[in-house]
């Protein structure tokens, strides 16, 4: 079983989230700021980390950074979720920003479960290759 590492200060995201994970069959762990999910990372050793952008103490962008350059964690696939948008006029940060290149990839909130669980799995099985 993956063990995915959500990383929210939405309380409500948090729960959401850990029950599709829960009930898709990952095992979960939470933390609630970048500070938190590093070393919530170090300590769990993740398969995956679910990583939101807007966050206190230490914001996604920082926290991701900070992941990518550390040894024990650099391999660890990072989704980052946002509710920023890449689409129209009034986007507030385009994808190919240096703010994502951090990450694997990025989803915009609110996001389906289904395609949740579908880059999930798609992420992981790039791990085991």
């Amino acid at each position: 079983m993956a063990k995915i590492l959500v990383v929210d200060d939405d309380i409500d995201v948090v729960e959401a989230t850990t029950i599709i994970l829960n009930k898709a069959g990952y095992e979960t762990v939470t933390a609630s700021d970048g500070d938190e999910c590093l070393a919530k990372a170090r300590k769990e050793q993740p398969d995956l980390i679910l990583l939101d952008v807007i966050m206190p103490v230490k914001n996604g962008f920082t926290a991701a950074e900070q992941l990518k350059k550390d040894p024990g964690l650099h391999n660890i696939p990072v989704l980052m979720l946002t509710a920023f948008s890449s689409k129209g006029a009034g986007s507030s940060i385009p994808r190919n920003s240096g703010f994502f290149l951090e990450a694997e990839d990025y989803l915009e909130k609110p996001i389906e479960p289904a395609v949740l669980l579908a880059n999930i799995q798609h992420y992981l099985s790039q791990c085991t290759m």
